[in-house]
């Protein structure tokens, strides 16, 4: 699929919030995020509120970031995630499936959090760390192995 944006002017307003299309792939970012030109959008996302993406993070499928959600390094969100909050996901760490991240948790370096796990509150998901399934990581844990 190849996807041109003709435009970064505003196309739509919901609630009062106005969103463009994002320069690289297409996808919405509303008008109070903050997502640099090196970040992939793909044309079903949706970036909301105050986010902060930067790096060469992609954001594809039906993803969905909004709040005051950062997202950096590498990172890699898809499927039909959404991360919100104050969550902060960096490094080369992907979020997927219908997986959750919120709160104040931190995914990074090559962790992965995915089908319809969920992590929040002050959770840290490090290094190699693997959430999956129907987990829930929620407030201030760090798991070093595979949990499932």
């Amino acid at each position: 699929m190849d996807i041109k944006v003709l435009t970064t002017e505003p196309a739509v307003e919901i609630d009062g919030v106005k969103y463009h299309h994002h320069p690289n792939g297409g996808g919405l970012v509303a008008e109070n995020a903050e997502v640099a030109d090196t970040v992939y959008i793909g044309p079903f996302a949706k970036i909301c509120g105050h986010c902060k993406l930067s790096g060469e993070v992609f954001v594809f499928g039906n993803a969905w970031i909004f709040d005051n959600a950062e997202i950096s390094g590498r990172a890699e969100i898809f499927g039909n995630a959404k991360v919100f909050g104050n969550a902060k996901v960096t490094g080369d760490a992907k979020v997927y499936g219908f997986a959750g991240v919120y709160g104040q948790a931190f995914v990074s370096g090559f962790a992965e959090v995915f089908e319809k796990a969920e992590v929040g509150g002050n959770a840290r998901i490090l290094g190699n760390a693997i959430v999956g399934g129907e987990s829930k990581v929620m407030g201030v844990a760090t798991p070093v192995k595979k949990v499932a």
